[in-house]
């Protein structure tokens, strides 16, 4: 090599060396290398761990050969701003020859012997980056596939982590136990020891395979809300149960109106088909006051009176929408009845104003619809079947007397 062009490729080589080290301690700044590097692992993970950390030692050290071979040229070049033909030699050597030796340790296996204790393998510079840049690309390839898989684990599982705090606060609060919430939070313990020993292992296709997370998740939100409700619950409970009570005031008269409207009809109407009367009043006064009482929160825990209040809540709503229902069907009937008889008076107006009012016939059937839908009890079949037949025999007169 002529003087310039060894200034030119030491030059070269320089600026080389400074971007490969920098890559390096970038590399190792990198959060998946950090993660990987400062974990006590298992499993898979641990394999990954172990090989990251054999390719990282072996880059450096292949990087330290590499830096010392550019120095070398440098500090002959610096000693000889002239440089002769034998410093030109020993430059294009170092520059471009094999001058960086690997220690025996870095020798491939394939090439050792038996009985043979093998030399140092020697790079060119320019083989020792290919080769470094090969080491350089399998470690960052390992760490930033087990990277995505780790943070994605580790976020999910702060979520997690997170709503068993807001969860286990609320139960701590409350008082007592809560069997489903123990279940969660020992598998969320499980799932935690698994995303921090050895991620990989809920891995699925280089993806991070957050299902029982997931599970977990849902499952402790559900406990936080129950929980969240047992608390609004012991701060309004006075509230809750006299609403509760209303309830069950309005349904006992609802109750009574039904029996009522029953007693009625069947006083009014000839065999009527009516539903059954609901009766439940009095069971859910019964669980009111088993859940209202004095001692009740202390004997099960606000979490389990909670869920007991609720259902009662529930229970007295629907009774009382059932019974309001059946009285208004037993009710259909009497108003069944008053409806055929505001049709019969309308019919026989219709009749007079047609010229029929001295029609014996028409009297006759008149006489009959009304003694039905004004005798009790009322045959409302019978009575619809008439009024049917007044009605057709007006609406025959009226086009016969068209034609």
């Amino acid at each position: 090599m002529s003087r310039e062009e060894a200034d030119r490729a030491l030059a070269r080589l320089q600026d080389e060396k400074e971007r490969i080290g920098g890559a390096l301690l970038e590399l190792e700044a990198h959060q998946g290398y950090q993660l990987l590097d400062g974990a006590v692992l298992d499993g898979e993970t641990r394999r990954v761990q172990s090989d990251v950390r054999s390719r990282t030692t072996s880059l450096w050290t292949l990087f330290d050969l590499y830096g010392r071979a550019v120095d070398a040229a440098a500090g002959l070049r610096a000693r000889h701003p002239r440089p002769g033909q034998a410093q030109l030699v020993e430059l294009t050597r170092l520059l471009t020859g094999p001058s960086v030796e690997l220690p025996v340790t870095e020798v491939p296996l394939e090439r050792r012997t038996l009985l043979a204790v093998p030399s140092g393998e020697r790079l060119t510079l320019r083989a020792a980056v290919d080769r470094m840049t090969a080491l350089y690309e399998g470690v960052a390839r390992s760490v930033a596939a087990l990277d995505t898989v780790w943070s994605t684990l580790l976020s999910r599982l702060a979520e997690v982590e997170a709503e068993r705090r807001a969860a286990g606060e609320l139960l701590e609060s409350l008082g007592g136990t809560d069997p489903e919430f123990e279940r969660l939070r020992d598998e969320l313990e499980a799932v935690a020891a698994a995303v921090r020993g050895d991620p990989l292992a809920l891995a699925r296709d280089g993806r991070a395979d957050t299902a029982r997370l997931d599970a977990v998740l849902t499952g402790l939100a559900g406990v936080r809300r129950r929980l969240a409700e047992a608390e609004r619950l012991r701060d309004g409970f006075a509230d809750r149960i006299r609403g509760v009570g209303a309830v069950l005031d309005l349904l006992r008269e609802a109750e009574a109106e039904a029996r009522a409207v029953r007693d009625e009809v069947l006083a009014k109407i000839a065999s009527p088909v009516l539903p059954e009367l609901p009766e439940r009043s009095a069971s859910l006064a019964d669980r009111l006051a088993a859940v209202g009482g004095a001692g009740a929160p202390a004997r099960r825990g606000w979490h389990d009176l909670a869920e007991r209040v609720a259902g009662l809540e529930r229970a007295a709503a629907t009774a009382l929408e059932q019974a309001r229902e059946t009285a208004g069907v037993i009710r259909g009937l009497l108003d069944r009845r008053e409806e055929l008889r505001g049709r019969l008076a309308a019919y026989r107006v219709k009749a007079a104003r047609l010229g029929h009012a001295e029609d014996a016939e028409l009297a006759r059937i008149y006489e009959q619809a009304r003694e039905l839908l004004w005798t009790s009890p009322c045959d409302l079949r019978r009575a619809t079947v008439t009024l049917s037949e007044y009605q057709r025999a007006i609406m025959s007169r009226t086009k016969g007397a068209e034609r």
